[in-house]
């Protein structure tokens, strides 16, 4: 009589009948008869699981429904693994399967699409990119042929989350500092055993203002990490001067405006855009700037970067904008003289400056001024010269001399540049022609005269005018005079605006469009002032002013100040005396007081007569300018210091123009051509997530979505644009990938 088996089950194993259990322990399956184990294979090893089943169902160890039961397989899969054990043994679930080969996707055409989907790329994107069916991509990827990484996973596996990397920097904090994680990095710098701290990204997920990494191919390009070399190099230490300048782009790009304002930020979650552990403290920047800012290092720095964006658009360089700013102070660390302010309509303490920008408001450099000579010595004495080395594209010696017409380039400016002796030395000195507005313009224009025009603007807009021309002689004085093209836009109001040039070539619509394109400097004024606060003293330090310099006499300012008030009231005076008039029917007590009040206002009139050429005699006695030194010690002061704040602003430039390039790619794929900054400043605030691939040295960026699907779409073919650079993070050897998330 054969022995009964007591139907034991291993504790806690799904039941396969009286003797056989199967349970699964950290992700594989444990196979039982009765408490004994027998068997064991992954979770996702489906060759295993078939064999074993099916060598179960046909040695007589189980059913079929039983194993449907136990595992929710289907009733045909169990009858083909059965089959296949019968017919072929355990080997034949291990053989590879026979296909017909792959006539789309060819050995090339795999290499190619596993690159795109290591970088991030979606299948429908893959599909599209190489033309051929989603489903083909689908059966490779399920095949094993292809393998797709998922970005999309929010586990910790896949990188730290803004919660881990909160608590993680927290407890830094009771060590060597906030979000201090890499001790043994720090520690070798502050023994002076490490040069710099090398970069190293980690997977990061949800990282705030993670987007601004998006920025690094503009920045890039317009010129950031170019001739670095030429400023001092900081001296050994955690930070070198890649990470202070990337540092200080992002900050401006995420309109963090001030350098104090980086107390109240993640410095954790900014340090880890840059791949290091945090950011400098508020007090590191501060020194690192001053080391860079020794000497005339920065004016070279940002000198060679003007000539550098000059010589990338020659067409751009040869019309050049330029106009003057006021940056306003309000400290007691010197008494700046006041000067009059357009955009405040008030004369208040400040230093100027004076900008040279293409047509598109994008600057080339800027000079600053705190001793203002004005605009026409400042272009003389000092943009000029520096033109005339730098604007690339110049017509040679003996091209000017085969055409008397031609010009070098073009300078525009508004009403402050209008001077008739300044066109004339400008044109016969070096051939520069000058557009501006007409400052005295004599008598209207018949209407007949002016023809409708259209004329394309720089950005492609195309506007409708109205436009007459005529030559026109300047200049009240002989040796001033000049000839020039007087072009007249009369507009629906029926107002004549009248322009003028010394560009003798130019068409009457060119220099049209020219002089009304200055409405894009301004707005770079404006748009600086409000995004970058652009006048921020940044360093409240003050230099000396070299005696060398002229400044206006306090004395012959004073005399002229009364020569001024003096005319102005004999000037009144002389009207009122004017329209006096007797009349004969007036009754003789009005005659005697009209009389009398007449022959006071003639003593007036005499009196100061005699006052003003005395004014005048005393004046003249007096020289205009001096020198600095020669001031009264009372009158002096000094300027603020400009090297550290033209490093900023130099790096502000940049950030800008780099803006400014991302929006211009932005528009083609937007209706509205306005809404391309906000959503390049959207951008650069959301978050992301960043995975290094550190074997293909790709840097994932992985961009969360926009607040609206338009924005989403724009932004993702932007960010195609952006891949198609192949841009390495700097100090690194890892190529930038963006991508949105899907």
């Amino acid at each position: 009589m054969p022995q009964l088996i007591l139907p034991l089950l291993f504790s806690g194993a799904t039941e396969i009948n009286n003797i056989l259990s199967v349970e699964n322990i950290n992700g594989s399956w444990h196979y039982f008869a009765g408490v004994d184990p027998v068997f064991c294979h992954d979770e996702e090893d489906q060759a295993s699981f078939r064999m074993f089943t099916s060598q179960l169902i046909a040695s007589g160890q189980c059913r079929n429904s039983a194993i449907m039961k136990a595992f929710g397989v289907s009733s045909s899969s169990v009858k083909r693994g059965v089959k296949k054990y019968k017919d072929g043994g355990i080997k034949a679930f291990y053989q590879p399967r026979k296909g017909r080969g792959g006539n789309v996707l060819t050995a090339e055409v795999k290499e190619k699409c596993q690159k795109l989907l290591d970088n991030g790329w979606s299948r429908k994107e893959v599909c599209n990119k190489f033309d051929i069916k989603y489903d083909t991509l689908r059966k490779a990827i399920t095949s094993g042929r292809l393998h797709e990484h998922d970005f999309n996973k929010t586990s910790s596996k896949s990188g730290s989350s803004k919660s881990e990397r909160t608590v993680e920097d927290a407890k830094a904090g009771e060590g060597m500092g906030v979000a201090c994680t890499r001790t043994v990095e720090r520690t070798l710098a502050a023994t002076g055993k490490l040069y710099h701290d090398p970069t190293e990204f980690e997977s990061c997920l949800d990282l705030t203002m993670g987007g601004v990494l998006c920025s690094l191919p503009a920045l890039d390009a317009c010129g950031l990490y170019r001739h670095l070399n030429i400023l001092p190099q900081l001296p050994s230490g955690y930070y070198s001067n890649l990470h202070i300048v990337t540092v200080l782009a992002f900050m401006f790009l995420c309109r963090i405006k001030a350098i104090d304002q980086l107390r109240f930020q993640p410095s954790g979650e900014f340090g880890k855009l840059l791949g290091l552990d945090r950011i400098p403290e508020v007090k590191t920047i501060r020194k690192k700037l001053k080391m860079l800012s020794d000497g005339n290092a920065v004016k070279e720095w940002a000198g060679q970067l003007g000539k550098d964006w000059m010589e990338s658009a020659p067409d751009l360089a040869g019309v050049l904008f330029i106009d003057g700013h006021v940056s306003l102070y309000f400290g007691k660390k010197t008494r700046l003289p006041k000067r009059y302010v357009s955009r405040l309509q008030l004369c208040m303490s400040g230093t100027s400056f004076y900008y040279v920008n293409d047509i598109f408001g994008q600057p080339f450099f800027y000079i600053e001024k705190p001793v203002d000579p004005g605009m026409l010595k400042t272009l003389e004495n000092d943009i000029i010269p520096r033109l005339l080395k730098e604007v690339p594209g110049q017509p040679s010696k003996e091209q000017l001399k085969a055409n008397p017409l031609l010009h070098r380039f073009v300078l525009v400016f508004d009403r402050e540049g209008y001077s008739p002796g300044f066109f004339r030395r400008m044109w016969e000195k070096h051939r520069i022609a000058c557009i501006s507005y007409h400052k005295f313009p004599v008598d209207e224009w018949e209407k007949s005269e002016f023809k409708k025009c259209e004329a394309k603007m720089p950005r492609g807009e195309i506007i409708e005018m109205e436009l007459a021309e005529r030559g026109t002689l300047i200049g009240s004085k002989k040796s001033e005079q000049i000839w020039v093209k007087e072009i007249r836009r009369l507009t629906k109001s029926g107002h004549q605006t009248s322009i003028i040039t010394t560009g003798y070539l130019l068409n009457s619509i060119i220099a049209a469009v020219y002089i009304f394109s200055r409405w894009a400097q301004e707005n770079f004024f404006k748009y600086m002032h409000q995004h970058y606060d652009f006048d921020k003293v940044m360093e409240y330090m003050t230099e000396e002013i070299s005696g060398l310099v002229k400044v206006i006499n306090p004395i012959w300012k004073g005399l002229d100040y009364k020569i001024r008030s003096c005319r102005n009231k004999l000037n009144y005076r002389l009207k009122k005396f004017g329209a006096m008039e007797l009349h004969p029917e007036t009754d003789q007590v009005k005659m005697e007081q009209q009389i009398t009040e007449k022959a006071e206002l003639r003593e007036d009139i005499d009196l100061m007569e005699k006052e003003l050429e005395e004014l005048k005699e005393k004046r003249s006695a007096v020289s205009k300018h001096i020198d600095f030194q020669d001031l009264p010690e009372d009158k002096k002061f000094e300027k603020l210091k400009s090297s550290s704040r033209l490093l900023l602003n130099t790096v502000k430039m940049i950030d800008y123009r780099a803006e400014t390039a991302m929006s211009m790619i932005l528009r083609e794929f937007l209706h509205r051509d306005q809404d391309a900054r906000p959503i390049i400043r959207e951008l650069f605030k959301t978050e992301a997530d960043i995975v290094p691939d550190h074997e293909a040295k790709i840097l994932n960026v992985k961009v969360h979505r926009m607040t609206t699907l338009r924005n989403d779409n724009a932004v993702k073919k932007l960010l195609e644009k952006l891949n198609e650079t192949k841009t390495v993070f700097p100090g690194t050897d890892m190529t930038l990938q963006y991508y949105l998330i899907e």
